[in-house]
């Protein structure tokens, strides 16, 4: 059994009928029926029931709250100003992630939308393996770089740049690891995020980021690491991903040593209104 209607509950309002994106209930006897043969179990039943009638074995109904107004209502300025004021922080103070906030960083991720609730994103929470994954990271940008500087062309004369950034970059780690970590900013955490579709890791990403704010916790994407990682199967491997899933994005999460008073200015958005 997937999902499944208790039908001495379920009063035939019919709404998991009209609202089920895949047309698989319908009613039988004067009650609602789940055939369970194209379900993607989305939940969408479970969540517009009125009398609770909808339940499924597949996952933990003990996850499921019931809505209430000033529980779940954001106001559409409050939520806008929020994301105004993110920022990318690379300053972090020498402080330890607690576990229950990881958790909940990872639960905003869980419940981002995903196509035909596919649930495909994984996630690698970077602590203790994080010095030997950023050594590593180092080697890698740097035999990047060096291999651009010793072929370079026209076709590749945009990532010069880079390449002499890379090598820099790995001499100075050298010298003094913790003076110059200049890719994970001696954050104490990283997460890696994959996933078999770049949207569903990006949806996951975005929530994630959100909710490290509201943590008091400070975040940035780490560029670099998914070039040095997208195909290096050593380090895809330490990293635990599954070879039908992509690296999608890497936050370095830590507590920020630095405090913004403002937003920021931006261009105007590009809109085509038809």
């Amino acid at each position: 059994i997937m999902f499944k209607v208790d039908r001495d509950i379920c009063i035939a309002c019919e709404q998991c009928i009209k609202d089920c994106p895949v047309n698989d209930i319908y009613l039988k006897e004067g009650k609602a029926h789940i055939k369970n043969e194209a379900c993607i179990k989305c939940g969408h039943c479970i969540a517009i029931c009125p009398v609770k009638a909808v339940s499924t074995d597949d996952y933990d109904m003990s996850e499921v709250i019931e809505y209430k107004k000033e529980d779940f209502q954001i106001e559409p300025e409050r939520l806008l100003n929020f994301i105004k004021f993110r920022r990318s922080v690379r300053r972090f103070k020498d402080k330890e992630v607690e576990k229950e906030k990881i958790e909940k960083i990872i639960e905003a991720g869980r419940f981002a939308p995903t196509s035909t609730n596919s649930q495909d994103v994984s996630y690698t929470v970077l602590q203790k393996e994080l010095p030997k994954i950023k050594a590593l990271t180092y080697e890698i940008l740097n035999k990047k770089g060096q291999y651009i500087l010793e072929n370079m062309n026209d076709n590749i004369k945009h990532l010069e740049r880079y390449a002499n950034l890379w090598t820099k970059m790995y001499e100075a780690h050298k010298l003094d690891p913790k003076a110059n970590d200049r890719l994970f900013l001696n954050a104490p955490l990283a997460i890696v995020i994959s996933a078999k579709t770049p949207l569903d890791g990006g949806l996951a990403s975005a929530n994630m980021e959100l909710m490290v704010d509201s943590l008091g916790l400070g975040t940035y994407f780490n560029g670099f690491f998914q070039v040095a990682a997208q195909d290096n199967e050593e380090l895809l491997k330490l990293l635990n991903i599954p070879k039908e899933k992509q690296l999608i994005s890497c936050l370095v999460i830590g507590y920020p040593n630095v405090s913004y008073k403002r937003t920021v200015p931006r261009e105007k958005a590009d809109i085509t209104w038809s």
